[in-house]
C-alpha cells in the first residue's frame, strides 16, 4: 500500500492539486485500494489521470459490491466496518461506483480549482 500512496501523492502534486487536498486524495485512493485487497479477492488496477479542472483515480477489480449506495450514508455507531467508503465520499468531490458480475470500478474525482475543491463556494452561496 505504500507504493499506492506514494503514486497517488506524486500524481496529485504533478496535477497541481492544492496541498490541502493532496492528503485527502491519498487517503481516498489508499482506502479504495485497500478494499480491493481486502474484499475483492482478485488483482486490481489503478489509473490516475488529470485535465485542466480535475484529478481522477480509477480503481478496478473483479469483486462485486451488492449495495449501490455503499458509503453514501454513515455507518451505524456500533459498526465494525463500512467507515472507509464513507470517508472517501466525505473527502472527494465526487465518487462513482459501478459494480456488476464483471467486477467493480470506482472513480474518485478531485477538483483542481481551489483548496476546498469548490465546496466553499457552494456553502458560501447558501
Amino acid at each position: 500500500m505504500s507504493e499506492v500512496r506514494a503514486l497517488a501523492e506524486r500524481q496529485a502534486r504533478k496535477a497541481g492539486l492544492p496541498d490541502a487536498r493532496v492528503i485527502d486524495f491519498v487517503i481516498a485512493v489508499s482506502e479504495v485500494a485497500a478494499n480491493t485487497v481486502r474484499h475483492a479477492h482478485s488483482t486490481g488496477s489503478m489509473e490516475i489521470r488529470s485535465n485542466a479542472t480535475e484529478l481522477v483515480c480509477e480503481i478496478r477489480d473483479r469483486g462485486v459490491i451488492t449495495d449501490p449506495m455503499v458509503g453514501r450514508q454513515p455507518p451505524p455507531p456500533n459498526a465494525s466496518g463500512g467507515h472507509g467508503l464513507w470517508l472517501v465520499h466525505q473527502v472527494c468531490d465526487r465518487v462513482e461506483l459501478n459494480s456488476d458480475e464483471n467486477g467493480t470500478v470506482v472513480r474518485l474525482y478531485m477538483s483542481l480549482g481551489s483548496a476546498d475543491g469548490g465546496r466553499g463556494r457552494e456553502e458560501a452561496a447558501r
